[in-house]
C-alpha cells in the first residue's frame, strides 16, 4: 500500500484504488483508465446533494478503516476486471468532509465496447457501497447529525 500524508492508495494490473481527503479529479481518474485498445471509457461520480429525506443536508463526513477498505476495493476491481475484459478499472473515495455539489467517489472503466464498461461501472458502485468498509454522517442544517451505512436510503443512528 502506497500513502501520501492524506492519500492511500493499491494499483494492479489495470486496477487502481484510493483513498483521500482532497477533493476529487474527474480527469485524473479518466487518465488512469485510458487505452488505445478500449472503445468505451465510462465515469461515474458521486456527488453530496443538499437533502435526505427532505431534510437540508450541510455536509457529509465519511471515514473508514483505510487497509481493509482499500483491499475491498482492490478486490472488487479485480473481480470486475476479470469479469468485463476490461482494459482498466480505478475507483477512487475521498475520506473527511465533502461539501454540497462535491464528489465522494469516482469510478472509471474501460473497455472494447460500451456494453462491458456500462455493466462494469454500475457494478463497481453496488459492490462499492455493499462491501467497503466506509462510513458516512450526514450533518443536517439543524445541526443533527446521522451515522449511515454508505449505502443509499440506509437509515442510521441519530447522534448528538
Amino acid at each position: 500500500m502506497a500513502t501520501t500524508d492524506e492519500d492511500t492508495f493499491l494499483e494492479q494490473e489495470g486496477c487502481y484504488v484510493a483513498l483521500t481527503n482532497s477533493p476529487l479529479n474527474l480527469q485524473s481518474i479518466v487518465d488512469r483508465v485510458r487505452s488505445p485498445q478500449a472503445g468505451a471509457i465510462v465515469l461515474f461520480a458521486g456527488t453530496t446533494r443538499d437533502s435526505f429525506d427532505n431534510k437540508p443536508v450541510k455536509e457529509l463526513q465519511y471515514t473508514a478503516y483505510r487497509p481493509l477498505a482499500l483491499r475491498t476495493m482492490l478486490s472488487i476491481c479485480a473481480a470486475l476486471r476479470a469479469k468485463h475484459a476490461l482494459k482498466g478499472i480505478a475507483m477512487v473515495h475521498r475520506l473527511g468532509v465533502v461539501p454540497i455539489g462535491e464528489e465522494s467517489i469516482l469510478i472509471a472503466v474501460s473497455a472494447p465496447h460500451r456494453q462491458a464498461a456500462w455493466r462494469a461501472g454500475e457494478e463497481a458502485l453496488e459492490e462499492c457501497k455493499a462491501r467497503v468498509e466506509v462510513w458516512k454522517r450526514e450533518e443536517f442544517e439543524d445541526g443533527e447529525g446521522v451515522w449511515r451505512a454508505n449505502r443509499d436510503g440506509v437509515r442510521g443512528e441519530r447522534v448528538g
